[in-house]
């Protein structure tokens, strides 16, 4: 076995793998970080993604709820996230010239607001069950800065055992048809089951439990912040933190082999080079992870197999359609009750009904596009005109990311991504202009070459731009952040959820599990475990 060039080498120069570089560099440990592209950030960056156009957009990922403070405190971050005043805007499939405001900065309008769409019987629920999701954000978020806790003692911490079960044992679907009577309701509750999760909200599986779990708990509230500069002002400061701990960055560095003795191999220009750490933190996705030991192995594509310790791990897949958007303006609304300024602060859904995510999934399934793909909108430049330059805002420019959900990885190819994009991009401006007062199109800027201020990005496009194996998010299934009682918690890296086959080796991206989301739980996690192991 080669001698150690480094205590840590990190492959992957994410927002997680940046975290654990300063958390371990501060602990006056030789860190030396490999990032394939020419920057840092990973998925967590501002770009300007039209041509002579001033504007930083946040290409990829776009709201923070997971940070914890902690993590900003202990690092020194300079980070400002702002609270958006409204919660949501939901125009009425039914009735589009009406829909539901959630305003948490006035009770009685937003209580005016459901006795319009007809749902006036679901007001007190709705805050009950919003009580109920904060007792699991109070009892489960100061855990995931912690070894994980086991599922007995999770339980303990909620304190609830109704609360238990409908968040964690039961189907969310059921939760929300007993709690709610309003389809329209019963959408707005459930998109957060669904985002970037790939299934019924019925599955048994509980697939859409976890992923709403986590947009519920972030920094006990659940709030999600727009951060101000743009999602690239994040890893900024968490760059800026990770060298000023004396870590080294390497960029263009394109790894090629991990081996379970801590080597690591990767090419920068035509030149191969190898470093070998006493621990090795993966920041990239456990199954390009899988890919990376088989080719250190001698199991590459031409290679007679290897038998492995662990499992084969399955690709992933993730099933949603990110556009981005630059409009001279925000658009009229059929609602004359609200202003777009109002509906356009906080997220705006769309054709994003119970029944109506619930049919677009199962149109997905059978491989259909949804006739009207559920969507929800988020407009950062309300929040934080900064991000565009002093003569868009004054011309009342504005920005538009929209998230379409059930397109799943499985409908691309190679061969049909730029079609199928072509489709989705169809699919989604169509499900907008059905609850406007005028056609999207109208409204986009052009850029330098004279065309439309529109991008969209297939799961196919997240794997070859940010590595993201099936365009899943979350670098594969989310996991609770807690373990089953009978679940080993014998080393650091297990009783931190950042385990591999091997003991050197520990994941340190959104794949840990607590990952998922702009959090840096992951990093943070894996860096707490080589400390603990050291």
């Amino acid at each position: 076995m080669s001698e150690p060039t480094h205590d840590v080498v990190i492959v992957g120069g994410g927002h997680n793998g940046l975290t654990a570089a300063a958390y371990l560099a501060l602990a006056g440990k030789s860190v030396i970080l490999l990032e394939r592209d020419d920057h840092v950030g990973g998925a967590a960056i501002s770009a300007e993604a039209f041509p002579g156009v001033d504007a930083r957009l946040s290409r990829y990922s776009y709201l923070v709820s997971l940070l914890p403070q902690r993590i900003i405190d202990e690092l020194g971050l300079s980070i400002e996230l702002a609270r958006r005043r409204y919660s949501s805007y939901t125009p009425n499939p039914a009735d589009t010239t009406g829909g539901l405001l959630v305003d948490r900065g006035d009770d009685a309008a937003t209580r005016t607001s459901f006795d319009r769409v007809g749902a006036g019987d679901d007001f007190e629920p709705w805050n009950a069950f919003y009580r109920d999701t904060e007792t699991l954000a109070m009892a489960l978020f100061p855990t995931v800065c912690e070894p994980l806790p086991t599922r007995s003692e999770a339980r303990r911490l909620v304190g609830d055992d109704k609360v238990w079960d409908q968040f964690i044992e039961r189907p969310l679907g059921t939760a929300i048809t007993e709690r709610f009577a309003n389809d329209l309701v019963r959408g707005v509750v459930a998109t957060d089951g669904l985002i970037g999760t790939f299934t019924s909200l019925n599955d048994l599986s509980l697939d859409a439990n976890r992923c709403f779990l986590y947009h519920v708990i972030g920094n006990e509230t659940g709030d999600w912040d727009v951060p101000i500069g743009g999602m690239g002002a994040v890893t900024g400061a968490l760059e800026n933190a990770a060298r000023q701990a004396g870590t080294r960055i390497v960029t263009g560095a394109q790894v090629t082999s991990v081996s379970p003795d801590g080597e690591v191999r990767y090419r920068r220009g035509d030149v191969e080079r190898v470093v070998v750490g006493r621990h090795v933190l993966s920041g990239v996705a456990p199954w390009v992870l899988q890919g990376l030991l088989a080719a250190a192995a001698g199991n590459g594509p031409d290679s007679a197999p290897v038998p492995s310790p662990a499992p084969a791990i399955e690709k992933p897949e993730g099933a949603q359609v990110k556009v981005n958007l630059l409009l001279t303006r925000l658009p009229r609304l059929r609602d004359p009750s609200v202003s777009p300024e109002a509906a356009f602060g906080g997220t705006f859904h769309i054709n994003e009904t119970f029944s109506q995510l619930e049919g677009a999934w199962d149109q997905s399934v059978r491989g259909v596009i949804p006739d009207l793909l559920p969507c929800e909108i988020y407009c950062h430049s309300l929040t934080d005109p900064s991000i565009l330059s002093p003569e868009l805002v004054a011309a009342g420019a504005q920005t538009l990311t929209v998230f379409g959900l059930h397109a799943p990885n499985r409908w691309l190819s190679d061969e049909n991504n730029d079609a199928t994009r072509a489709r989705l991009q169809a699919a989604v401006l169509a499900s907008l202009n059905s609850v406007l007062a005028e056609p999207i199109e109208d409204l986009l800027l052009t850029d330098a070459e004279g065309n439309p201020c529109v991008e969209t990005k297939t799961t196919l496009d997240l794997e070859h731009a940010l590595n993201l194996p099936g365009g899943n998010i979350f670098h594969g299934p989310l996991d609770w952040p807690f373990l089953d009682d009978d679940e080993p918690k014998d080393t650091p890296a297990e009783r931190w959820g950042v385990a591999t086959a091997h003991p050197r080796i520990l994941i340190c991206g959104a794949g840990a599990r607590r990952g998922g989301g702009v959090s840096g739980i992951g990093g943070h996690n894996a860096a707490m475990a080589v400390l603990e192991d050291a």
